[in-house]
Formats: structure tokens, sequence, C-alpha cells
């Protein structure tokens, strides 16, 4: 593989995770927290609906386990291509 090659194949990898990454974040954020809050308010979670709490606090855990899923998956992506620290 030539270092053009590599270096865009790495992006792509790259680009791919933030776009999942940021997926995730928009469903927890945006859609369990506003629009199917309506949806999911039968469940019952913590002694408060479903979407009450994702809205106060399972939004912040699921941004949490981003961060760390972004750093760990990153790290890997890193020692495929040979560019790690």
């Amino acid at each position: 593989m030539s270092d053009r090659q590599s270096t865009n194949a790495y992006w792509k990898a790259n680009l791919r995770i933030i776009y999942i990454s940021m997926a995730i974040w928009a469903l927890a954020s945006y859609g369990f927290a506003i629009i199917l809050r309506p949806l999911i308010s039968g469940i019952k979670i913590g002694g408060t609906d479903l979407g009450f709490w994702f809205a106060q606090q399972g939004s912040i855990l699921v941004f949490i386990v981003l961060i760390f899923f972004y750093a760990w998956r990153m790290n890997r992506l890193d020692r495929e291509f040979g560019v790690e620290e």
C-alpha cells in the first residue's frame, strides 16, 4: 500500500469512528431525551421516567463512554497504521 493510500485509509477509518460516535451522541441527546421522550416516558428508571433520565443523567453517561471508546479505538487505529505516539 502506498503512503497516499495508507493515509487515505487511515482518515477514512478515523471519519467512520467519528460519524458513528456522532450518531450515538445525537441519538442519546436528541433522540431519547427530546424526540422519543413521549414514547419512552412510561419506562421507569431511578424513580423517574426514562426520557427525563436520559435528559439529566443518561446522555452524560453516554458521552463519557463515547470519550473512552473514541480514545481506545483511535489508539488501536494508530497502531494498525503505525502512527502511534
